[in-house]
């Protein structure tokens, strides 16, 4: 391989200051788009030996022809300037978002001669003023039909309204009461138009001062004995009222911020964002964004907040945010302008324009309303990695391609994964997952306890052994049963057997398919833990077994004796496959894991006195496992909370005992 690049520019050559820089391929199609503080400092970072890269980085790097750069003043301009060329060119290394336009809105068209009410997914019209989104159409609809009631403005179509223009009669809406009708007269349009601020006000955030002020009139007009009035002001107060029911309270009145949580792996990152305005949750939003380069999250982040905000958007004073982005102060100085548009664009009241902030929530109401935000992001990243293993389609594509990428004579319908955890070398546990046709056989998931082991690779050895013994000794693959404890060969010796391991074969007994091979067997590690899983499976005779390793990001997949990954397409179906098995058999182990060591720990301090469940789990907390403790003396053990010197003393003796 190639130690970089032919297209390198010379290090002297790329300028120091704040730029713009794109990556293009042989037809001159922007590939990437990227900003820096300092130009010279980021492009080196591509300009490594291609070893040295990131594997979709280096995919990007190799698939480009050129670089080309633009220095700007400082990194509010670049910052500009890589958005406006992000939405320009859409290169395909970007962050790409999925499932942003689906939503429906009540949009305000404050830029017509007589505004409309209405329910739209078109974010793109001009001057129109956005409340929502809305997940359900049929929640919108019920929204504005009780906003009509209290703020009566248009709501028709332009055919309509001009039909009624002409006839000089209006439409059913002004009839019962939910238009005044400024079609026929009825109204001036200087009129109509104060309704529609009105309306554009409340929903903005200003509900409650609304209420109030109908409620004074209401009770003038009653003192007044104008019943008839007082009686409209009174339904109009129950339109209200029912529609801030329908949103939660959070804060106070006067707190307008939008709240984005944002979950990510290496693949795929979910967001999900509240929209609080006066204090209760407007509307939510969630979407997926597919991750071509290795971004972090405050990378995300920033590219989540350009994309949230486009177009008529207008950010509200305060945004809670996961992670602060390095250039949070130029970003802080974007959204302000974007504010400042909105806010002119639509002639509302109920809009200031005003600095933006960007700020992390560390606790209080905010910080649980941001939980809950990750909670939905984390919850929505598993639904769609769960969905694109459900589908058959995608299934049944995911392993004939893994078959091709491997080499293999047939799809892979049965794969075993294997993880191995351990804590600084204690409580080495591992796991094994069991996938058929593409979907989880959980009640075929297996755990194991390692007694001894030097690392990782002769954990993964061990284990192995243990479990190919079990087809060695039924060799066609029966799967059937044996009594607890028998062993069948003397593979297995010197392996402590748990009642988490595996049941040994023996003739004559209910089959539990244990013993069937798998026609695909990974292993989590790239070339060491593969060349022990194959020293494994060449002692154990087993054949007709194809090996691999999940590399520790996912985008690998290394084979038995060769010098360079399989690399598997980015956001394919195979790829979300290969990692949802390696994810579980992670969690699997750790779950295992972790459970030991709390039985450990709470076997040996049970008897101590004074010592309950509350403060056992402090100790667990603190130190990790028994092995730690039993290193720690008195005075490292008294620095636990709810541990006294008294108490470490009595702990450490009954541990030394």
């Amino acid at each position: 391989m190639a130690d970089t690049v032919p297209y390198r520019p010379k290090t002297g050559e790329i300028p120091t200051g704040p730029g713009v820089y794109r990556f293009r391929d042989t037809k001159k199609r922007v590939l990437y788009v990227g900003k820096a503080k300092n130009l010279r400092a980021r492009l080196s970072n591509y300009f490594q030996p291609l070893r040295n890269l990131h594997e979709r980085t280096r995919r990007m790097v190799t698939t480009a022809a050129s670089v080309e750069w633009t220095v700007v003043a400082n990194e509010f301009e670049a910052l500009q300037l890589e958005y406006t060329w992000i939405k320009e060119f859409n290169p395909p290394f970007n962050v790409q978002f999925r499932d942003d336009k689906t939503y429906p809105y009540l949009a305000v068209t404050l830029a017509d001669e007589v505004p409309r009410a209405m329910v739209t997914r078109n974010r793109g019209i001009k001057g129109a003023r956005y409340f929502g989104p809305y997940t359900k159409v049929w929640a919108i609809r019920e929204t504005l039909d009780l906003m009509l009631k209290a703020f009566p403005m248009r709501s028709c179509s332009d055919g309509v309204y001009h039909r009624a223009e002409l006839t000089g009669r209006p439409c059913l809406l002004g009839d019962i009461g939910k238009c005044v009708a400024p079609c026929v007269g009825r109204v001036t349009l200087e009129e109509h138009r104060e309704v529609a601020d009105d309306f554009v006000s409340f929903m903005a955030g200003n509900d409650t001062s609304y209420v109030r002020a109908l409620e004074q009139r209401m009770r003038e007009a009653a003192e007044q004995q104008e019943y008839e009035a007082a009686a409209r002001h009174r339904d109009s107060i129950q339109a209200m009222r029912a529609v801030m029911e329908k949103t939660a309270v959070v804060f106070s009145d006067d707190v307008d911020t939008d709240v984005f949580g944002i979950a990510d792996d290496e693949l795929a990152a979910a967001v999900h964002q509240f929209i609080v305005r006066g204090g209760r949750i407007r509307g939510t939003r969630s979407w997926v964004v597919d991750k071509e380069l290795d971004v972090d999250v405050a990378q995300l982040v920033e590219t989540v907040l350009e994309n949230a905000y486009e177009g008529e958007f207008a950010p509200p004073r305060e945004i809670l945010v996961p992670v602060l982005p390095e250039d949070a102060a130029e970003l802080e100085q974007w959204l302000g302008a974007r504010r400042t548009q909105g806010a002119e664009g639509t002639r509302s009241r109920g809009v200031t324009p005003s600095k933006v902030r960007l700020r992390v929530a560390h606790r209080g109401e905010k910080a649980a309303l941001a939980q809950t935000a990750e909670t939905n992001a984390k919850n929505a990243l598993m639904l769609y990695k769960t969905r694109r293993s459900a589908d058959f389609v995608a299934r049944s594509q995911a392993l004939e391609d893994i078959r091709d990428a491997l080499g293999m004579n047939e799809a892979p319908l049965r794969m075993e994964c294997y993880d191995v955890s351990h804590l600084s070398g204690t409580n080495i546990v591992a796991s094994m997952v069991v996938f058929e046709d593409g979907l989880p056989r959980k009640d075929q998931y297996r755990r194991f306890s390692i007694p001894a082991s030097t690392d990782d690779t002769e954990s993964i050895y061990q284990v192995l052994t243990r479990r190919l013994a079990y087809l060695k000794s039924d060799p066609e693959g029966t799967g059937v049963d044996v009594p607890e404890g028998t062993v069948p060969d003397a593979a297995d010796a010197g392996a402590t057997r748990t009642t988490d391991d595996i049941a040994q074969p023996e003739v004559g007994r209910r089959p539990r398919k244990f013993s069937y091979p798998p026609q695909l067997l990974l292993v989590d590690g790239g070339q060491p833990q593969v060349a022990a899983a194959r020293r494994a499976l060449e002692e154990s005779g087993v054949t007709g077994i194809q090996l691999a390793g999940i590399a520790k990001r996912l985008e690998e997949l290394w084979l038995p004796d060769s010098d360079y990954p399989v690399i598997l397409p980015r956001n394919s179906d195979a790829l979300f496959l290969v990692q949802r098995i390696r994810d579980e058999a992670h969690r699997f182990a750790i779950t295992y894991q972790r459970a030991r060591r709390r039985r450990d720990i709470a076997s040996v301090l049970a008897d101590v006195p004074g010592l309950g469940p509350a403060r056992v789990k402090e100790l667990l907390r603190h130190f990790g496992s028994v092995a730690e403790l039993k290193k720690a003396g008195v005075e490292q053990i008294a620095e636990v909370r709810g541990i006294g010197p008294r108490l470490a003393a009595t702990v450490e003796e009954a541990l030394r005992g």
